[in-house]
């Protein structure tokens, strides 16, 4: 059996960081969703956007340093999403 070590470099370290914040992104959003409580709710709501904002932030990082590549969407693609996400509100 392999021995585990404990010396994680940058790389290892930002993706668990990412997959952590993926998980607590969902599990604010299922209990602020569930909740009952108005004021509960809004306590909720902010602390998910602070783990919004810190996924953002660590998945720029991970962009940036090349670890996790994106393809840039054609510009017609962009717009037919832009244009159907705006029209499901009415």
């Amino acid at each position: 059996m392999a021995e585990i070590s404990g010396n994680f470099g940058d790389r290892e370290i930002l993706d668990d960081m990412l997959a952590s914040q993926k998980e607590m992104t969902g599990l604010y959003n299922l209990a602020a969703g569930e909740c009952a409580s108005g004021a509960l709710r809004g306590v909720l709501m902010d602390l998910l956007g602070e783990e919004h904002q810190m996924q953002a932030d660590i998945f720029t990082e991970l962009s940036k340093r090349g670890w996790y590549p994106t393809e840039q969407a054609p510009q017609q693609k962009v717009r037919q999403a832009l244009e159907r996400f705006q029209n499901s509100d009415s």
